[in-house]
């Protein structure tokens, strides 16, 4: 009987192990935005894309609050540990949503630095992804309010046009965060982070790109 037990322990260790396996991995890359009222938080972005995403996928959180993506911001993503461990993840997906705080004045004067530092960024981390993994570089959500110098003027007409430019030359994919939440200002009460329901329309049209994706390959 024992023996019985013991078998099925493992085969179901086995199936776990094997399942996980089978998961596909997407970290999820960012500010606070990202990281949202924390990593595992259920409101988060990420963990309302794993529900949409279901069980065939992975989906880590690797924000941190306050982070740019110059290396010569005030707080550079570049010094997290996270930087480290979304290498560590060995993602298959790469979502990144970087560039509102590099928005700030004491940091946007670095602007000729953002295009390399960010197909860096990409480059770094593809190192750790499979040939076939897919990188998404995100618009940022919308300014509804200018708050802690972060600039609605310098994200639409600087750094959206950078981010294009950055997709061609990385070979990325696009996803427009900042259209789908322009004409819902209320979705973010400070101005620059969105609550429950707007980090919900971000997973989803993060979720839509992933699927379409998916179905045509």
């Amino acid at each position: 009987m024992k023996i019985h037990i013991t078998s099925l322990v493992l085969l179901l260790l086995t199936s776990f192990t094997v399942l996980a396996q089978q998961q596909v991995k997407v970290a999820c890359v960012g500010n606070s935005i990202t990281q949202g009222p924390g990593r595992d938080h259920p409101d988060s972005y990420p963990l309302q894309l794993q529900e949409l995403l279901g069980k065939d996928y992975l989906v880590k959180n690797f924000g941190v609050s306050g982070r740019t993506l110059l290396k010569n911001g005030d707080f550079p993503y570049w010094n997290e540990p996270q930087f480290e461990e979304v290498k560590a993840f060995f993602p298959e997906i790469l979502i990144i949503k970087l560039g509102t705080n590099d928005s700030k004045p004491q940091n946007w004067k670095f602007k000729d630095e953002f295009k390399n530092d960010y197909i860096a960024l990409v480059n770094t981390i593809k190192e750790s992804m499979p040939e076939n993994g897919r990188v998404y570089i995100c618009i940022p959500v919308p300014v509804a309010k200018d708050n802690w110098g972060i600039n609605e003027k310098v994200m639409v007409e600087d750094i959206k046009p950078l981010l294009l430019e950055i997709a061609v030359s990385t070979q990325a994919n696009l996803i427009d965060l900042h259209t789908p939440l322009s004409m819902h200002p209320e979705l973010l009460p400070d101005g620059v982070h969105p609550n429950k329901e707007g980090l919900g329309i971000m997973a989803k049209t993060i979720a839509s790109e992933i699927s379409n994706h998916a179905t045509k390959e």
